[in-house]
This record gives C-alpha cells, sequence and structure tokens, in this order.
C-alpha cells in the first residue's frame, strides 16, 4: 500500500446565518411609487427610513427609492401638465367666451 496521509474528516456544515428583517414599509412604500400612488409612497419611504434608522432592520435603499421615485414622478407630472396646458394655449384650442 501506500503511504498518503489519512483523509481529512468532514466538516460539519456551517449554520446558515438567520437572515436580517427587512422593513415592510419601506417595500410597500417602493412598490406603490413604481405604481404611481406617489403620496402615499413618500409618506412610507420616510415612516421606513425613521424606522429602519430606530430598528437596523434592512430596506433603507427601498425606501430612499420611494422617496425619490415618489417627488421625481409629481415633478415630472406637474411640468408635463404645464408643458401641455401651454401647449394647448398657444395652438388656440382654448378659447374664453
Amino acid at each position: 500500500m501506500s503511504d498518503l496521509p489519512p483523509a481529512p474528516a468532514a466538516q460539519p456544515a456551517a449554520a446558515v446565518a438567520p437572515s436580517e428583517k427587512w422593513n415592510v414599509l419601506s417595500i410597500v412604500g417602493f412598490v406603490l411609487s413604481i405604481i404611481g400612488f406617489n403620496v402615499v409612497a413618500i409618506v412610507l419611504g420616510f415612516i421606513g427610513l425613521s424606522q429602519v434608522k430606530k430598528t437596523g432592520e434592512r430596506g433603507r435603499g427601498l425606501a430612499l427609492a420611494a422617496v425619490i421615485i415618489g417627488f421625481a414622478s409629481i415633478v415630472l407630472g406637474i411640468i408635463l401638465t404645464i408643458v401641455f396646458v401651454s401647449a394647448l394655449a398657444t395652438t388656440g384650442a382654448v378659447t374664453s367666451y
């Protein structure tokens, strides 16, 4: 036989670390900002940010995204409304009686 050292014993499987808890309001705020409920998404985003700061949960990025997307879409809606109304006014489509 050969003079090989014995094979090492199998190591036990490492225990899976418990996953960190996600902040639910951050997730809901993000989803609502995507589907267009911007004011609610902004409020939930700010509440989610506050909770993440206090509890250490995950979801800070989602809460920030909810706030940013919510504000950006509101501003974009206002700009598009102004452009649309001014375009109608310059073409004469809106007449005063």
